[in-house]
C-alpha cells in the first residue's frame, strides 16, 4: 500500500472515531436530558360536580315574642312566705300562695319575676311576675313591597340569635299582612319559631332570613370557578387525568358553593383548587377533595 494511501485510510478512521464519540456523546447527553428533565403532572384537588338545595333571601331583624304571656302583681304584704318560683309549671300549678287566694299557672310555661321599688309605685311595695309560653316564638317582619310576590305563607325560614352564636335555628312564615304599608312601603310578614328547649328568649333581637324559590341544582365550589370578562370558565378532568378549560353559566353563590346553570352535568369531575397550576390539554396527578 502506497504511504499516501496510509495516511488518508489513519485520517479517515481517526475523523470516524471522532464523529462516533461525538454522535454517543449527543445521543447519551439527549437521553439523560430527557429523563431527568421530564417533570410529574402536578398534584391538584379535584371534586365532583353534585346536587344541592339553593334558594334567594331575604334578610331582616325582629323581637322575638312568646306565644302566650301573664303578668301578676303581687303585694309584699299579702305573701304568707318568701317568694320562691320555679323555673318551670305546668298549666293548673301553684304559682304563689296568698293570704287570701292562690295562683296558679294559667298556661304551662317559663315564670320569672322583677322587684318594683317604692319610687316607681308610690306608697306601693309590689312584685311583678311573669309567666311566657316561649315553645313557639314569633316575630313580625317589615318586608320590602318589592318581595311581596314571592312572599308566601309555609316558606322555610332560618334563625340567628347572638346568645348561640352557631347556632341555627328553624322556623317557616306563619302569617301575612293583606296590604302593603303605604307609609313605609312594606309588607308585615309574622313568622313562627319552634322553641321547644327555650333557647330562644323573647325580647330578643333574631336575624331572620326567609328563603324563597327553593330548587335543586348543580353546584361546584367557588374556588373552582374562574372570571374572564363576562364569561366563566372551570377545568374539567377527563378519564386520562387531561384537563380542559370549559365555559359555563352560573346562578346564586351561597356559603362557598356556586350555582351551575349549565355547561357542566352531575358527576362530572373538575379541578377545585389550584387553578394557576394547570393549564389546557394539561396533565395532572388528581387528588380527590
Amino acid at each position: 500500500m502506497k504511504r499516501s494511501t496510509k495516511v488518508i485510510s489513519v485520517v479517515i478512521i481517526f475523523f470516524l472515531i471522532i464523529a462516533s464519540v461525538i454522535i454517543a456523546r449527543t445521543m447519551i447527553g439527549n437521553h439523560f436530558k430527557k429523563k431527568f428533565s421530564k417533570r410529574p403532572p402536578p398534584g391538584i384537588i379535584v371534586t365532583q360536580v353534585i346536587q344541592e338545595n339553593f334558594s334567594e333571601k331575604i334578610s331582616s331583624f325582629g323581637t322575638a315574642v312568646s306565644k302566650k304571656t301573664e303578668t301578676f302583681r303581687i303585694k309584699k304584704n299579702e305573701l304568707n312566705s318568701e317568694l320562691k318560683l320555679e323555673e318551670y309549671v305546668n298549666k293548673g300549678d301553684l304559682i304563689v300562695k296568698l293570704k287570701d287566694k292562690s295562683i296558679v299557672a294559667p298556661f304551662s310555661g317559663v315564670l320569672g319575676y322583677r322587684g318594683l321599688t317604692d319610687d316607681v309605685l308610690g306608697s306601693d311595695n309590689s312584685i311583678i311576675i311573669t309567666l311566657d309560653d316561649s315553645s313557639i316564638i314569633y316575630c313580625d317582619l317589615k318586608i320590602p313591597e318589592n318581595y311581596a310576590s314571592s312572599i308566601k305563607k309555609g316558606l322555610p325560614v332560618d334563625v340567628k340569635f347572638s346568645g348561640y352564636k352557631n347556632k341555627k335555628f328553624s322556623g317557616i312564615v306563619d302569617m301575612i299582612s293583606s296590604r302593603i304599608n303605604a307609609e313605609t312601603r312594606t309588607l308585615l310578614t309574622r313568622v313562627k319559631i319552634e322553641n321547644s328547649n327555650y333557647e330562644l328568649i323573647p325580647g330578643s333581637l333574631l336575624e331572620i332570613t326567609i328563603n324563597f324559590n327553593l330548587r335543586n341544582s348543580l353546584r361546584v365550589p367557588d374556588t373552582s370557578v374562574m372570571m374572564e370578562g363576562e364569561k366563566v370558565f372551570v377545568y374539567t378532568v377527563s378519564k386520562d387525568n387531561i384537563v380542559n378549560k370549559k365555559e359555563i353559566e352560573i346562578g346564586l353563590r351561597d356559603q362557598g358553593n356556586v350555582e351551575i346553570l349549565s355547561g357542566l352535568n352531575l358527576g362530572d369531575t373538575i379541578v377545585a383548587e389550584g387553578l394557576k397550576k394547570v393549564f389546557p390539554r394539561g396533565k395532572i396527578k388528581p387528588i380527590k377533595n
